[in-house]
């Protein structure tokens, strides 16, 4: 599965439009990550916890995405983006969404 940020593909070209896809997840902060994060955030710089938190968050949500892109039988995502909202206090929900797509490789 090729996923890009762009609206096309160098090299390939788009045979099919198939729609628009998504993976969603809903994550909410833990207790441990609780207490981690504050004491973090009083020595300042990058809180680690919250980090690694985000990019589960943003992996599962991609993956998700490339699952339903392969359900509807695409072999690539153009236009991926990410998009992040609150539900409630410490919890996220992060949504990946793109335009499945078939393409084939340029034969020149």
């Amino acid at each position: 599965m090729i996923v890009v940020t762009t609206n096309d593909l160098p090299g390939h070209r788009i045979v099919r439009y198939i729609g628009l896809v998504r993976g969603l997840t809903v994550r909410s902060r833990n207790l441990v990550a609780n207490i981690g994060g504050g004491l973090q955030s009083l020595l300042g710089g990058n809180v680690t916890i919250y980090t690694d938190l985000a990019e589960q968050a943003r992996q599962e949500a991609y993956d998700n995405l490339v699952a339903h892109a392969v359900g509807m039988g695409a072999n690539a995502v153009i236009a991926m983006r990410y998009d992040a909202n609150d539900i409630m206090e410490g919890i996220t929900e992060v949504l990946a969404y793109g335009t499945a797509v078939w393409v084939e490789e340029d034969a020149g």
